[in-house]
């Protein structure tokens, strides 16, 4: 993972962020390093971004400009928005005090611990 500034337009962190995908294990054979598809907002809608994916062999499922909402994508988007508003819900998380991104990138991970841990616990 890698932090940058507030101020950084997400798209410029599209290609690094595909890079560091770990390698997915599970079926026999060579493990997987790239998603099949890539899901996205209106804000990563532009014909450059498509054709790098495209060329990575990933296929982009970015929502358009200018169309009308309803493009299917909220149905997933909820999950990602939904797991955001509960790392928020840790004060430390949600204003970010630490200079150091290892500090706070720790804070992240017992979070995420700490979530894990009550949704586990609902179900025993």
């Amino acid at each position: 993972m890698s932090l940058t500034g507030g101020n950084r337009n997400d798209v410029t962190q599209l290609l690094p962020l595909l890079d560091k995908v770990p390698a997915v294990a599970g079926t026999v054979g060579r493990p997987r390093r790239r998603p099949d598809a890539l899901l996205a907002d209106r804000g990563y809608d532009h014909d450059k971004y498509r054709r790098l994916l495209w060329a990575r062999g990933i296929r982009p499922v970015i929502a358009e400009r200018g169309h009308p909402y309803g493009s299917g994508l909220g149905i997933f988007r909820y999950v990602v928005e939904r797991t955001i508003a509960w790392l928020h819900g840790f004060r430390r998380l949600r204003i970010r005090w630490e200079r150091r991104d290892d500090i706070h990138e720790a804070f992240l991970g017992l979070a995420t611990c700490l979530i894990t841990h009550r949704h586990v616990r609902r179900l025993c």
